[in-house]
């Protein structure tokens, strides 16, 4: 058992114990009949929240309606991440009490001048109801959230190159990332959004990876459909992602693994997709030439299998004169670890995989997700010295079936 599963164990611990004491002082004042019903009701939510949470890998999503599925996991999420949020709110309590009991043990008079008097709520009260609020909050927007899964925002990006060949200046490229179809449940909601990419006339799209959540058939022919509505007059260019592999589910055999990768291999050229694995394609207008390279998975936490070879992707290139190299690679890890210290010539990286946690704040005054403590690239644009790293919020979804904050993205590249 890992020191990091110890001490998540003992925070939620910890976040169940501050919210029950919450919860019971909140409900003190009322009758014994509500009191005892609505302590009942927390009681209730609190097993089904767990049951959830504990036995996520073993429940059959699939054979729960789809709203009821969204709205629940969604319910779970909420629910224990507001519990947390009233125990850290909680806590700041215990400790200010902690200094001003150690205070008044120091200095006897302060005693007649402790916090709270007359003429207000007590400091205690009134975090005690930001805590109570702060949880409440949590659930709501959880569950609201799921109402954004499948509204798709668009994101334009303009990138100026100084040795941008004059045939390629003022291409548009569509990037899409993330797509995750075993977690959709809408197949109109998605040709909308199959529909708003194709809708930027694009001359380039690219995909950056995590078609699926395991399994080649969640791409149905439905789904096989809409995907390959997606079509540009330099061609559309794909990479795998961690979840492709398969890793991440039971398989009778290794045979069967490699089975189902090389479907979804297969399900990428037919629809029209020109998968790049470890591997580039010169794009050619004239005499002007435009590389594109794309690896495997690859990334710098060891928590995940490296499929990718930069080095193999990239052979032969430093023989060709190709003045604009663009990277796809699933994993922003790897811009830092290994694109920019050893191929300073690859001016652009294009990646996804954080989807921005699906949660988070996006504004003129900040931009945060809990994700950036993981990934200090996980959403937007990023630059050191000439090179630049692209890092798209995802198409789809995947655990969370929702996106707060942090809404579902098709980002458009004018280069210049």
């Amino acid at each position: 058992m890992s020191l990091r599963f110890i001490i998540i164990i003992g925070v939620l611990i910890l976040a169940e114990y501050y919210s029950a004491i919450a919860v019971r002082s909140a409900l003190r004042s009322l009758p014994a009949p509500w009191k005892t019903s609505l302590m009942t009701l927390y009681i209730v939510m609190t097993v089904l929240a767990w049951l959830g949470f504990v036995l996520f890998r073993q429940i059959n999503w699939a054979a729960i309606p789809h709203l009821l599925r969204n709205i629940y996991i969604a319910f779970v999420l909420g629910f224990i991440i507001g519990k947390v949020l009233v125990l850290i709110v909680m806590f700041i309590d215990d400790v200010r009490r902690l200094f001003v009991w150690l205070f008044t043990l120091l200095v006897p008079s302060a005693k007649s001048n402790h916090p709270g008097g007359e003429g207000g709520i007590s400091r205690s009260t009134f975090l005690l109801r930001l805590a109570l609020l702060l949880g409440g909050a949590s659930v709501a927007g959880f569950v609201s959230g799921v109402s954004n899964r499948y509204k798709y925002h668009v994101r334009r990006v303009k990138l100026k190159f100084d040795n941008l060949p004059t045939a390629f200046k003022g291409i548009k490229i569509v990037q899409l990332s993330d797509i995750h179809t075993g977690s959709f449940d809408n197949h109109n909601a998605v040709a909308h959004g199959i529909a708003e990419a194709m809708n930027e006339k694009a001359d380039i799209i690219f995909f950056t990876g995590d078609l699926v959540n395991n399994h080649a058939w969640e791409v149905d022919e439905k789904y096989k459909h809409i995907f390959s509505q997606l079509k540009a007059p330099l061609g559309v260019y794909s990479i795998l992602g961690n979840h492709d592999y398969g890793d991440y589910t039971q398989w009778p055999s290794k045979e069967d693994k490699a089975q189902n990768l090389q479907n979804l291999k297969n399900i990428h050229k037919e629809m029209g997709w020109q998968l790049l694995a470890n591997e580039h394609t010169i794009i050619q207008k004239g005499e002007d030439k435009l590389a594109i390279i794309g690896v495997e998975n690859w990334s710098a936490k060891l928590s995940f299998t490296r499929y990718g070879n930069m080095r193999k992707a990239y052979d032969g290139l430093e023989r060709q004169n190709i003045p604009v190299k663009i990277l796809l690679s699933h994993d922003p890890s790897h811009w830092d670890a290994e694109v920019r210290p050893q191929y300073p010539d690859v001016q652009l990286t294009l990646s996804g995989h954080t989807h921005g946690m699906q949660f988070g704040i996006e504004s003129k005054w900040l931009n945060w997700s809990p994700v950036k403590y993981v990934y200090p690239q996980w959403a937007g644009l990023y630059q050191q010295s000439e090179q630049y790293l692209y890092v798209n919020r995802g198409f789809g979804f995947l655990g969370y079936p929702g996106r707060l904050g942090i809404l579902p993205e098709i980002t458009v590249f004018e280069l210049a």
